[in-house]
């Protein structure tokens, strides 16, 4: 993509999967600002892809649209004019639209700040998906990760970190138990902590393209945005189909002015997430 090319509506509905009706809404609304092409057709540039994306991630959290739009629009109306709205991180948190940026972490609708919420992009914690690395690990090690997940799901989150601490000390190559454990550190603000971990789970376990993606994440919370983006590019080496991978990087570059990478790394997220 160069900065003249432009996607049309129903290129940003396959890729995302964002209703017209949210789109629309945030045409109405001035957070994403297409050109018209033949027809007075919307065309559309990254940095609308972006805000819709993220859009699409709420709805996908359960948020309506009419809360979606409403939240930006605050956000936009207390946002300094000069700040790229793309530059901050905006998700769900629980039935509440969150933002997170160098001030912190607060509310769209009301300005109130927050403890804890889902960063976006969100890592990927194995409890919140039910999924298990194939990789046999010891019993003693699975019976921790599994009372871990237990009291992360009952909200003792001291606890549950003490638990996957030991799961991980019990098998140092539980995939799973780094991966929950280094997504309850970034939802606990530790940023920095939780770069450790992920730092010492890819030592450990070196073909682990989820493990590369997740500390990008942290290193990103931690807005270390160069070292982010060499685990997302370690996390496509080890699997290049991993879309998500693809599309942080773009944004980062986008983010950072290269224009080319950015480029390069969107079309890939788009050509990954065409209908088969």
């Amino acid at each position: 993509m160069t900065r003249g090319e432009r996607y049309r509506m129903r290129d940003v509905q396959r890729m995302l999967g964002v209703s017209r009706t949210v789109i629309s809404r945030l045409i109405a609304g001035g957070f994403v600002q297409p050109e018209r092409g033949r027809g007075r057709e919307h065309l559309f540039s990254f940095r609308d892809v972006v805000m819709l994306r993220t859009a699409h991630s709420l709805r996908k959290a359960g948020i309506p649209p009419r809360k979606i739009v409403r939240a930006l629009e605050n956000l936009r109306s207390t946002w300094s004019p000069d700040r790229d709205l793309t530059s901050i991180r905006i998700s769900a948190m629980g039935a509440d639209v969150a933002v997170h940026d160098s001030a912190g972490r607060w509310a769209a609708d009301f300005g109130q700040l927050l403890i804890d919420f889902e960063p976006v992009p969100a890592c990927v914690n194995v409890a919140r998906i039910a999924r298990l690395e194939a990789t046999p690990v010891s019993n003693t090690a699975l019976d921790d990760f599994h009372e871990a997940a237990e009291l992360e799901s009952d909200g003792r989150l001291d606890a549950a970190e003490t638990a996957y601490w030991r799961a991980i000390y019990a098998d140092r190559s539980f995939v799973d138990a780094y991966l929950n454990l280094g997504c309850l550190l970034c939802d606990r603000g530790r940023y920095d902590d939780a770069v450790s971990l992920y730092g010492d789970a890819v030592l450990a376990v070196p073909g682990g393209a989820l493990l590369h993606f997740n500390l990008g994440v942290a290193l990103e919370d931690a807005e270390r945005l160069a070292d982010a983006l060499d685990a997302y590019r370690r996390c496509i080496d080890l699997q290049p189909d991993f879309a998500d991978a693809h599309f942080n990087s773009a944004r980062i570059h986008e983010e950072l002015g290269e224009t080319q990478h950015a480029i390069r790394h969107f079309n890939r997220y788009r050509t990954l997430n065409k209908d088969p």
